[in-house]
């Protein structure tokens, strides 16, 4: 499960497919959607289109909140032939991840598609960023230096 995903947030299992879909790859979202079988049909209700939020940050990690600036985001709404609505906003201007990720938002809703979308999209995205991660991280623990280390070879 994400880090960033709280039990307190009124629906966890959303928060969290919508934390995958929105860092992915347009195109594996696409491939990964294409793999799971006929989908339905939608209509795009907003967007996609760009704008601005305003992000925050805070001191020492609980201080006091101040404005960190701008960062530009797409937003996207569409309702499925089977009424399912659904919702995104992802980082940048990227029309097309946008209403892929609302795409499988209102998919999710969906319980007659919800467990296949789960399995053949969210599951393997979810791998493949956690993947990413570890190797990111990999990559970091290799440039650390040791500072005792250094130290202890100078006497």
């Amino acid at each position: 499960m994400n880090d960033s995903v709280s039990a307190d947030h009124p629906c966890p299992a959303r928060r969290r497919w919508m934390s995958v879909v929105a860092r992915a790859q347009p195109d594996r979202i696409a491939a990964l959607l294409g793999a799971c079988g006929e989908m339905p049909g939608h209509t795009v209700l907003r967007g996609p289109e760009g704008g601005l939020v305003m992000v925050r940050g805070r001191a020492g990690g609980g201080g006091a909140a101040f404005n960190l600036g701008e960062m530009t985001v797409t937003r996207c709404t569409v309702r499925t032939d089977n009424g399912y609505v659904g919702h995104a906003y992802v980082a940048g201007r990227e029309a097309q991840r946008a209403e892929l990720a609302a795409l499988v938002d209102a998919l999710m809703q969906d319980p007659d598609r919800s467990d296949g979308i789960e399995r053949h999209v969210i599951v393997p995205l979810e791998k493949q960023q956690a993947a990413r991660k570890a190797e990111r991280a990999q990559k970091a623990a290799a440039t650390r230096v040791q500072f005792f280390a250094m130290q202890t070879m100078r006497t």
